[in-house]
């Protein structure tokens, strides 16, 4: 039997859609009724994993993005108690992701969750969050690039080693990426992990993103980073 990996997709206002959409375009793919539904040249009949996923938020309330339509979450961080863990948690980012902005139970979320956590993603400045709950000290980790040194002075007081040349980093159970499209990257890596190449490598194929490897970052030298 496959083991089961719930995933919590963590929401607030004013998010980016991308930075968690286009992972999950992914990871979908290992959710029982797609995995139900794959053709055999995926070679998934006997998938390690199975992905249920959560949204969360703040309220109920329908979350306004960046951009695009309005989200409805699934549950509230409140709602999660203390004997429920997630194994993968996915941390976006985005305008909202600034100090002072983000909901105090997200906060409080992530510091229930992480210390039984499998796995903790985040994506674009979602690494901004994680660093303002405390979670990323004596780690090493990445962000948007544009808002890179913003971060990084924001943090100075933390001991994060912040990484200016990486499409995303990984540091044990952390998996932190550059800016939005990065985490599609990232994903793919994430697949890769979990299921194998030539699996995540057909998922990558039906999706078409032309992925980049971990050090593959030409926008650390357009910000100036290097």
């Amino acid at each position: 039997m496959p083991t089961v990996l719930k995933i919590a997709i963590c929401l607030f206002q004013d998010v980016t859609s991308l930075d968690y959409q286009g992972p999950m375009e992914q990871i979908v793919f290992l959710t029982a009724s797609n995995l139900a539904r794959l053709p055999k040249e995926f070679g998934l009949e006997d998938a390690p994993y199975v992905i249920e996923e959560t949204y969360l938020a703040a309220s109920e309330d329908p979350i306004h993005p960046a951009a695009g339509p309005r989200l409805l979450p699934d549950r509230t961080y409140d709602s999660v108690g203390a004997g429920e863990q997630f194994d993968v948690i996915l941390v976006p980012g985005g305008l909202g992701a600034e100090p002072g902005k983000i909901h105090p139970s997200l906060f409080a979320f992530l510091k229930r969750q992480t210390p039984g956590v499998k796995y903790l993603l985040s994506v674009c400045t979602g690494s901004w969050i994680l660093a303002q709950a405390g979670l990323l000290d004596g780690t090493r980790a990445t962000t948007n690039k544009a808002t890179f040194r913003v971060v990084q002075e924001h943090t100075k007081g933390q001991n994060i080693e912040w990484v200016p040349k990486a499409r995303w980093v990984v540091d044990g159970n952390y998996w932190t990426s550059s800016g939005v499209t990065a985490g599609i990257d990232m994903a793919n890596a994430f697949l890769v992990h979990l299921i194998g190449k030539p699996a995540a490598d057909k998922i990558r194929g039906v999706v078409e993103a032309a992925t980049k490897e971990q050090g593959d970052d030409e926008f650390a030298g357009f910000w100036g980073l290097v």
